[in-house]
């Protein structure tokens, strides 16, 4: 699996709470290009933040924003859609593939859930992350081998129900599908890596120590 991490280029500020921990913010700043998530410009053009676009249906960004970046602002007013989806779609029509997003958890829990679980939908089209103050979630739908460390805290979120397999972590899984999301939280590696073995849609969830 490409990381992501270690040569950041496209970066994608949601509208959840802001960032606050070294590694979300870090990709804010190594980024050669950022996109706002409609109102998430506002917090991150007043600490001095440049987006290079400003994708939603411009439901949140404040007036005085949308007048002063006017001519960054992609307004997209499907319904059928978030902001999030609008922004990450947006990039790949540029031919932005690999993608880091930040600020896409903490505040709404309907709208943290939504981001999350749509994860899943990008993983055919880009190479994708969503790093937040507490962990990063990445979206796979084949056999993945993840860099780790011993004690990692990991959780396992299937969104298709397929037969999933682990390797080098302490609560192994063999052949079993995920039921429900909790099934497959708070697991735990065992190694400086493990192995996640599907062929449908998972979400990874590695938190920080």
């Amino acid at each position: 699996m490409k990381n992501l991490l270690s040569s950041i280029s496209t970066v994608i500020i949601a509208n959840g709470r802001f960032p606050t921990h070294p590694l979300p913010l870090s990709c804010i700043e190594s980024a050669t290009y950022i996109v706002c998530s409609d109102g998430a410009a506002n917090e991150f053009i007043e600490k001095g933040g440049k987006p290079d676009a400003i994708v939603g249906d411009c439901d949140s960004i404040s007036n005085e924003n949308r007048d002063l970046y006017s001519d960054i602002i992609h307004p997209n007013s499907d319904q059928e859609t978030n902001d999030l989806t609008k922004s990450v779609q947006f990039c790949i029509e540029r031919g932005k593939k690999d993608i880091v997003i930040v600020g896409g958890t903490g505040k709404r829990e309907d709208h943290t859930l939504g981001n999350i679980s749509l994860l899943a939908d990008y993983i055919s089209d880009v190479n994708i992350i969503m790093v937040t103050n507490w962990g990063i979630f990445t979206p796979i739908n084949s056999t993945t081998k993840f860099n780790s460390y011993k004690g990692e805290k990991v959780s396992i979120f299937s969104i298709d129900k397929v037969q999933l397999t682990t390797e080098n972590l302490k609560y192994p899984l063999m052949n079993r599908a995920l039921n429900n999301w909790w099934e497959g939280s708070l697991n735990e590696s065992l190694s400086d890596s493990f192995k996640i073995h599907t062929t449908g849609r998972t979400i990874i969830y590695q938190a920080y120590k």
